[in-house]
């Protein structure tokens, strides 16, 4: 399965665009919509459009795990465009581990519940965090 383009939205809606080069919360120097990769102090993208090319490929490596988790049999349930648009915003979002940890042997129903309770930042919950895990959810059951 692919990222369909509404899940590129719901992705680039909460990672927000940032032309220039920027030291996130973490301490990472980012660019665009939550590129890491090889990014460096001055840094910049021509567009917003850039920045989208940027984003889709760095998502073809987070498909490609919620995939390796549908093959391995990660994940228990066969998902819905819908459902493998969330759980690929998510494993952008928290990693290829939380991903891991979220599905392993849980029905799709449960992973709904359980995704929500991954709204945290340094142990605080951030209303940011809040919204986005809805919003996945939301996308996840429709």
């Amino acid at each position: 399965m692919q990222i369909s383009e509404r899940g590129v939205e719901l992705i680039a809606k909460y990672e927000g665009c940032r032309l220039a080069a920027y030291k996130c919360p973490a301490g990472v120097w980012t660019i665009g919509y939550g590129h890491t990769a090889g990014v460096k102090e001055h840094d910049t993208l021509p567009s917003k459009d850039a920045a989208k090319r940027l984003l889709r490929e760095d998502l073809e490596k987070y498909a490609a795990h919620v995939n390796k988790c549908i093959q391995t049999g990660k994940l228990t349930f066969y998902p819905t465009q819908n459902q493998f648009d969330a759980l690929t915003s998510f494993c952008y979002n928290c990693g290829v581990g939380s991903l891991n940890k979220l599905v392993a042997g849980r029905s799709a129903a449960e992973v709904a519940d359980k995704i929500l309770a991954y709204n945290k930042g340094g142990g605080k919950v951030l209303q940011g965090l809040v919204k986005r895990r809805e919003e996945e959810r939301q996308l996840f059951l429709s």
